[in-house]
């Protein structure tokens, strides 16, 4: 039995409020890119939440592009997910 190769895949966003209406996209990729992007992520201390279904939603938007009003509610529990681990970073 031969395994398939399924490439991990990473995006990153980005929401400044002042700046933007919505949450951007701002990285994207599979493979090494996705590797790198997770790297870098560590490197800054910035949290990372594994959700493959939002990363399969994510995936056809374009890097700089603001993420559609559909997908607000899925975004906007990640970043509630990075509020609570900063959260609980700033207490320790």
């Amino acid at each position: 039995m031969t395994k398939k190769y399924n490439p991990k895949s990473a995006i990153a966003l980005k929401y400044d409020q002042e700046k933007h209406q919505a949450p951007m996209v701002t990285a994207k990729g599979k493979g090494y890119v996705a590797e790198e992007i997770i790297k870098r992520a560590k490197d800054a201390n910035v949290p990372i939440q594994e959700d493959q279904s939002l990363i399969e939603m994510l995936a056809n938007i374009n890097v700089n592009d603001k993420i559609p009003e559909e997908l607000y509610q899925a975004v906007a529990e990640v970043f509630a997910f990075i509020y609570r681990v900063d959260q609980q970073i700033k207490q320790k």
